[in-house]
């Protein structure tokens, strides 16, 4: 029997004592505080202003965001790669569900994942009870804690800025730490099956719904997160289904049983059903993520036909896959952080002409090294142009790849003039500015 969304959080959340008079009149001040700063953000031509407005909320009222997260039910999707995506997945599905009631949902859209872009969005819409949250890595364990989240997705965890990161196993024992820490309150979390250092972090939860992704980028799953020993991985199944199952050489971690499986594009289901997913985003990868926002949405009490019937209106999640005009050429960007990221973007890279878009800023990861880990070589025999402030950089990993490229570091020159046409893969920051000269 299919459930329907409650109209009411549950009662885990009742249990948070409401602010009192002087609470809710700080909140109000700092909320209107920081929306008058997002105007002016705006107005100065300065992005969005959905980071700022959080932050000045937050300076005037540090608990602004508990106090926007309570009362609240509250789905979280994290990893290294993909939450934005998966995220946009789940908020589509519930918002199939609620129908014309869908002013109840809040969904930090445009991807501002930490704290400020999080209680910014959950500002902008404070009469909603069901938050859909993207959310970084680093402060899922202040999510869960403050917001006592029903559903939280992790996806993955890949070498990702480790200038800002650090390594990744610290980021994972934060997650088990704050499950652990939240017991029978915590959420229940919908977690890759594949990843062992996903499989670690949610070994801690109370209850843990397990999917089989299909993952093939295994590069940064070496060793056992438990006890550091070789993790060993079966052969793969040539017969039509996935990869080879992985598990530790030296303890008793190994790849759970799913109840979800991605399998030849499809998403068999835990009671058998096989669905089609038909999305309007390409690539194998987001079958994947869809499978997590399908198991994380029946948990909501969508059902699973709503559910996908909602993600195929996801065509272009916060500029994704979307296609712009730019000095006029038309381009389509394509979005790579790390080497799992480019592993997964360059094979939808089909045009003639490629464009790559590189930079080092906070946002993208000062260290360029990860260079050397993505294989450019499949680029040979196209042609290829190196774009952004480390296009030279770029342009020696190319040279050894035997790629022929051209090096225009400027991002307007770099794509103007095509005639044909484009795929751009840019890092996060290019990214971004692609989007803003596209009108994206």
């Amino acid at each position: 029997m299919m459930v329907t969304m409650s109209a009411s959080p549950p009662a885990q959340h009742a249990l948070q004592a409401p602010p009192g008079r002087a609470g809710r009149a700080r909140l109000l001040a700092a909320t209107t505080a920081g929306r008058l700063a997002q105007v002016a953000s705006r107005v100065a031509g300065r992005g969005t202003g959905a980071s700022i407005r959080g932050q000045v909320m937050m300076r005037l009222d540090p608990a602004a965001l508990a106090k926007l997260l309570r009362g609240k039910r509250v789905a979280m999707v994290s990893g290294t790669n993909g939450k934005t995506t998966t995220t946009h997945f789940l908020a589509a599905a519930v918002r199939a569900q609620l129908g014309e009631d869908a002013s109840r949902l809040v969904h930090n859209a445009d991807g501002a994942n930490l704290a400020f872009g999080i209680a910014s969005a959950l500002s902008a819409n404070p009469r909603a009870t069901t938050a859909v949250l993207e959310t970084d890595e680093r402060v899922v364990a202040e999510v869960v804690r403050l917001g006592r989240p029903e559903v939280l997705v992790l996806l993955n965890f890949s070498r990702d800025q480790l200038d800002r990161h650090h390594e990744i196993k610290g980021l994972g024992r934060s997650w088990r730490n704050a499950l652990a820490a939240a017991g029978e309150e915590g959420p229940v979390v919908v977690a890759n099956a594949d990843e062992p250092l996903i499989v670690w972090a949610a070994e801690t939860a109370r209850r843990v719904v397990w999917v089989d992704t299909a993952t093939t980028w295994t590069q940064d799953a070496s060793l056992c997160p438990n006890c550091g020993s070789a993790l060993v991985r079966e052969q793969p199944d040539h017969t039509g289904g996935r990869g080879g199952h992985w598990h530790c050489s030296g303890c008793e971690l190994r790849q759970p049983t799913a109840s979800y499986r991605v399998q030849d594009g499809t998403i068999v289901g835990p009671d058998g059903q096989v669905w089609l997913p038909e999305l309007n985003v390409p690539g194998s990868f987001n079958v994947s993520n869809a499978a997590c926002a399908l198991a994380a949405a029946e948990l909501l009490g969508v059902p699973a036909a709503t559910a996908l019937a909602g993600m195929r209106t996801v065509t272009a999640p916060a500029g994704r896959f979307a296609t712009m005009q730019v000095g006029g050429t038309t381009a389509r960007l394509l979005l790579a952080k790390n080497p799992a990221g480019w592993a997964e973007a360059l094979p939808l890279a089909q045009s003639s002409t490629v464009v790559l878009a590189i930079d080092s800023a906070a946002a993208d990861g000062r260290d360029v090294s990860w260079l050397w880990d993505v294989e450019y070589e499949q680029l040979a025999g196209r042609t290829v142009v190196a774009t952004g402030p480390r296009a030279q950089d770029l342009a020696v990993r190319l040279s050894y790849a035997g790629v022929e490229f051209r090096a225009v570091p400027d991002l307007a020159q770099a794509l103007a003039g095509h005639p044909e046409p484009v795929d751009v893969v840019a890092t996060y920051t290019p990214f971004q500015r692609l989007r803003k000269m596209g009108g994206v």
